[in-house]
Parts: structure tokens; sequence; C-alpha cells
């Protein structure tokens, strides 16, 4: 088995980041929870979901470690969600990783009819 560039493995995660967070009801319950700790029934009430489906929702949103559960201490029915934060850093690590410009390469197509370039490319 061959070792993967690191790159490699952060695409993988920011990947599966962007298909996660690319379900627009997941996103909105995202945006809700980020503007401050929400329960599970105002979370619902804000989408107009049917509390199955906002479950499902924020199961898949704290499995993947971007938000945080706690069960209220008096009733556990009760499940306040907020944001971790540590998750929210590591992808905006991993846009400025992907996004960074020093990755960005001169061209380096020698495709064409001609192996030529110069009609594609910038060049320096």
């Amino acid at each position: 088995m061959t070792d993967q560039p690191a790159h490699q493995n952060d695409n993988r995660e920011l990947a599966r980041m962007l298909a996660i967070l690319g379900e627009p009801n997941r996103l909105f319950l995202l945006d809700s929870i980020i503007n401050g700790i929400q329960c599970n029934c105002e979370l619902g009430k804000s989408l107009s979901l049917s509390p199955n489906l906002v479950s499902h929702h924020l199961s898949v949103l704290q499995e993947a470690g971007i938000i945080n559960a706690a069960r209220d201490k008096n009733d556990a029915r009760w499940i306040y969600y907020s944001l971790n934060e540590e998750s929210s850093e590591r992808i905006k690590e991993l846009f400025n990783i992907f996004f960074d410009k020093k990755r960005i390469k001169p061209c380096s197509s020698v495709c064409g009819p001609d192996g030529h370039q110069e009609n594609y490319c910038k060049n320096d």
C-alpha cells in the first residue's frame, strides 16, 4: 500500500464535509445553530420540517463532529445543539488549504494539435 500525499487526505476530508453540508436542510440547521444554541423543537419549527427529518439531519451533523449535542439534565427529551468550534476551524482550514494561491502553478499543458499551450495558458 502506498502512502497518500497529505493534500489527498485533506481533499477527502473536505469532500466529506462538503457532502454533509451540501444538503440544504443540514446547512440551514447549522446556520440556525451557529446563531446560538438551539433545542431540537426550535430547530424543527424554524425549517418547518418533521421531527424525524430534523433528527436525521442533526444526527448526520453530530456524527460528523460538526455540532455538539447535550441533553437537558432534568428532562432528557430536550436536546440542545451547539457548534463544535474545533470542527468549524478545521473546515475553514481545509478550505484555506484547498484554495491557497500558492497551489496555483503555471500552465504545464502540452495538449492541442501542435502541442503548444500559448493560446490556452497564461504565460508569465
